[in-house]
C-alpha cells in the first residue's frame, strides 16, 4: 500500500481536490477569483490537474511499451481526446447555451497541433538534426482522413440550409455523424490491422521512453481511467478562472478554448518534442496527426447527438477568415510532409501560421 501511495500519490491528492472544490471551492473561485485566496486556489488546482494529466501520459506510455506501436500512440491520443470530448459535452449539458463552443475548441486543437506544436517540433528537430525522416505512407493515411472530415465538418455547414432556430438540418447532421464514425473506423482498421507498418519509422522501431516500474496491463488501465476521471471532474473547476481571466482581459471567447486546448495537449506536446529530439519524428507525428483526426471524428458525433437530444442549436461552420486559415494549414501540411523529409524551415512556416491565427483571433 505504501509503495502504491508513493508511486501514485497524485491520484488520492486529486480525489481530495475534487471533493474540496465541489463542496465549496468552485464558489470561492467565482467570488474571490482575483484575491490572494482565489489566486492560490487557481494555482493549486492547476498544479493538480497538470500532474494528473501527465500521470495519464505515464500510464499510457507504460501500456505502449507492453502493447507496442501503433497501439501505444493510439492509447495516448484517445485518452487525451476523450478529455476534450467529455469537457465539451459536460459544458453543453450543464452550462449556458453556446452554439459555437465545439467549433471553436475543435478549430483551436487543429491550429494548435498542426501549426503550433508541429511547428515547434519540426523546428527543434531541424535545428538538432538538420533533416529528419518519417514514414510518408503514414502521414498520407492521416491526411486522407483529416482533409475530408475537416472540410465537411468545419466548412460545409456554412453553405447548407438551416432550420428556423438556426440549427443544421437533420440530413446534414446525420451525414456528418455517419461520415465521421465510418471514416475513423476505417482509419483505425488501417492503423491497427492491415497497414500497421505505415505508422512506424523506416526501421520499424517502436521505442518508448518510460520512467518508473512496469505493472500489469490491468493495473495501468485502471490507473489511466482513474486519472482521466479526476481530470474530467476538475475540468469545469479549472474553466472558472480561465473564463474569468478571459472576460477580465476582454479577450475573445475563442481564446479560452485555445487555453484549454493547450492545457489538454501539453502532455502530447512534451512527449512529441522528446521524440523529435531523439530523432523519432514518426512517433511525434503519430501523436499530433492522430489527435487532429480523433478530435474531429469523435467530437462532431458527440456534440451533434447531444445537441439533438437537448434541442440546443449548434454551429460548426467557421468564419470566413478561419476557413482561409484552415485551408492554408491543410495545404501547408500537405507540402511539408510530401517528401518523407522535413527541416527547420517547415517548422518556421507552421509557427507563422499559428501566430497569424492568434493575432486574427483578436480582430
Amino acid at each position: 500500500m505504501m509503495r502504491f501511495l508513493k508511486q501514485e500519490f497524485v491520484l488520492p491528492l486529486a480525489i481530495i481536490t475534487v471533493f474540496l472544490f465541489k463542496l465549496g471551492g468552485d464558489g470561492l473561485l467565482q467570488t474571490q477569483m482575483f484575491s490572494a485566496l482565489g489566486i492560490a486556489l487557481t494555482l493549486g488546482l492547476f498544479a493538480v490537474v497538470m500532474s494528473a494529466i501527465f500521470a495519464v501520459v505515464r500510464h499510457s506510455d507504460a501500456l505502449a511499451i507492453k502493447l507496442g506501436d501503433p497501439y501505444g500512440t493510439l492509447i495516448l491520443t484517445l485518452s487525451v481526446i476523450l478529455l476534450e470530448v467529455v469537457m465539451i459535452s459536460s459544458v453543453m449539458l450543464t452550462g449556458e447555451a453556446n452554439p459555437i463552443l465545439a467549433r471553436d475548441t475543435m478549430f483551436a486543437v487543429v491550429m494548435t497541433v498542426l501549426n503550433g506544436l508541429v511547428g515547434i517540433t519540426l523546428l527543434l528537430g531541424g535545428i538538432k538534426y538538420h533533416t529528419q525522416k518519417f514514414n510518408l505512407d503514414g502521414i498520407k493515411s492521416y491526411m486522407v482522413a483529416i482533409v475530408p472530415l475537416a472540410l465537411l465538418c468545419l466548412v460545409l455547414p456554412n453553405f447548407t440550409s438551416v432550420t428556423e432556430s438556426g440549427a443544421m438540418s437533420t440530413t446534414l447532421m446525420a451525414t456528418l455523424v455517419l461520415t465521421s464514425i465510418a471514416l475513423y473506423g476505417f482509419f483505425l482498421f488501417i492503423q491497427t490491422r492491415s497497414h500497421t507498418h505505415f505508422f512506424m519509422d523506416e526501421d520499424h522501431q517502436d521505442d518508448h521512453e518510460f520512467h518508473g516500474p512496469l505493472g500489469s496491463n490491468l493495473y495501468h488501465s485502471i490507473m489511466l481511467v482513474g486519472y482521466l476521471t479526476v481530470v474530467i471532474l476538475l475540468a469545469k473547476s479549472l474553466a472558472i478562472p480561465i473564463d474569468g481571466t478571459v472576460t477580465y482581459l476582454g479577450a475573445p471567447a475563442a481564446f479560452g478554448g485555445l487555453i484549454v486546448a493547450i492545457l489538454i495537449l501539453a502532455p502530447e506536446a512534451v512527449g512529441a518534442a522528446k521524440a523529435a529530439l531523439n530523432n523519432q519524428l514518426q512517433r511525434a507525428m503519430n501523436l499530433f496527426f492522430g489527435s487532429v483526426l480523433a478530435t474531429i471524428a469523435l467530437t462532431v458525433p458527440a456534440v451533434l447527438l447531444i445537441s439533438n437530444v437537448i434541442e440546443q442549436p449548434i454551429r460548426l461552420g467557421l468564419e470566413p477568415a478561419e476557413m482561409v486559415l484552415l485551408v492554408t494549414t491543410i495545404i501547408m501540411t500537405s507540402v511539408s510532409f510530401s517528401s518523407g523529409r522535413t527541416h527547420s524551415l517547415n517548422g518556421a512556416a507552421h509557427l507563422i501560421l499559428f501566430i497569424a491565427y492568434i493575432i486574427l483571433m483578436f480582430e
